[in-house]
């Protein structure tokens, strides 16, 4: 009698498979951060090496390519949210607001995709904006009890703000001086001279006017 033949793939094919899809990831999310980019699928087949049949059966269309490459980025949110560290509960908080915004300049044209090309854009940016909150909650709840932030004031609000604010396009280092203006009012005692800096002093704040 013949051996019965394993219906499952050979390992260097589940290897290769993967490494195509994982190329696919990397290049789409280079090519979308590009200033003012729309990358077709055909580009991104180009620039990744790889045939449209091998594209589309890892992801049958633009739209969720997209989706994979946003929940990516929300990902690298929620693990900021893990690593970030400071010498005070304070700092490590505001440590990961930064992050979050120099993460968001590559979120913005991805939601902005999603916002046109789909009717469930957003309930899908919804969900992500409650991983974030829920990711964050931790440190900003740990920065409360400090004292280091006021607490008539929401994580949601803070992080809508700084989106807001990082979408505005007037000169590179406007979004910057007012997302410093934002961490200063979250502190709950005024800076005076003299004092302690407050909390968005002398961080460096990416000067991005990408909407997050």
């Amino acid at each position: 009698m013949h051996p019965a033949v394993s219906a499952e793939p050979a390992p260097a094919r589940r290897a290769d498979a993967e490494r195509n899809r994982s190329k696919i990831i990397a290049v789409a999310r280079e090519a979308f951060a590009e200033p003012g980019a729309a990358p077709s699928m055909a580009e991104i087949a180009r620039r990744a090496g790889v045939g449209m049949a091998t594209l589309y059966r890892n992801f049958p269309g633009r739209l969720e390519l997209v989706e994979e490459l946003f929940r990516h980025t929300v990902d690298d949110m929620c693990q900021a949210a893990e690593s970030v560290s400071g010498d005070t509960p304070g700092e490590a908080f505001f440590a990961w607001l930064m992050r979050f915004h120099a993460i968001g300049a590559r979120k913005g044209p991805l939601a902005s995709v999603l916002l046109s090309e789909s009717a469930n854009g957003t309930p899908i940016l919804r969900a992500s904006r409650s991983r974030t909150i829920a990711a964050g909650e931790p440190l900003f709840r740990a920065a409360q009890r400090s004292g280091e932030v006021r607490d008539d004031v929401s994580l949601g609000q803070i992080l809508d703000g700084l989106v807001a604010l990082a979408g505005i396009d007037n000169g590179p280092d406007f979004p910057g001086a007012l997302i410093r203006v934002l961490l200063d009012g979250l502190h709950p005692h005024p800076h005076t001279t003299g004092g302690s800096p407050t909390a968005g002093e002398g961080m460096d704040i990416p000067t991005t006017t990408r909407r997050s």
